[in-house]
């Protein structure tokens, strides 16, 4: 099974991982799961930072692709069929980051690792705790 972050799974992972619940701990520590970081999630946290709605996040934004990889996780860019996924839902979940997780992780058949339980009504298949 492979594994997409949500922003705050990834940014909590890197940071707090303590914040986690043990279930995504064990999945993400695992060698032998594959997981992804979105393009979409250094975005959104780029313009968050960038708007002063999240200060704690620079290193990050600074250096994403490389915490990526050190992590060991895949960076998933963001496709055309990703965002047209993504624009044909409907208003069930307004976030326009979340659509984006959501179609990515449906595309691509990758169980998001997300809190919000919200992103399901977007047909993607989630984990948490």
């Amino acid at each position: 099974m492979s594994y997409l972050l949500d922003t705050h799974a990834l940014y909590w992972w890197a940071y707090f991982p303590e914040l986690l619940p043990a279930k995504v701990r064990e999945i993400l520590g695992n060698p032998n799961v594959r997981v992804f970081a979105s393009a979409v999630s250094a975005y959104e946290m780029s313009l968050k930072h960038h708007r002063g709605r999240w200060p704690e996040v620079e290193p990050l934004v600074g250096a994403f692709e490389e915490v990526v990889a050190a992590e060991g996780f895949d960076l998933l860019p963001l496709a055309a069929r990703h965002a047209i996924r993504a624009g044909a839902y409907g208003p069930e979940h307004r976030d326009p980051f979340d659509r984006m997780l959501a179609a990515q992780a449906v595309v691509e058949r990758l169980t998001l690792v997300s809190k919000d339980r919200g992103v399901r009504e977007l047909g993607a298949e989630v984990v948490w705790g």
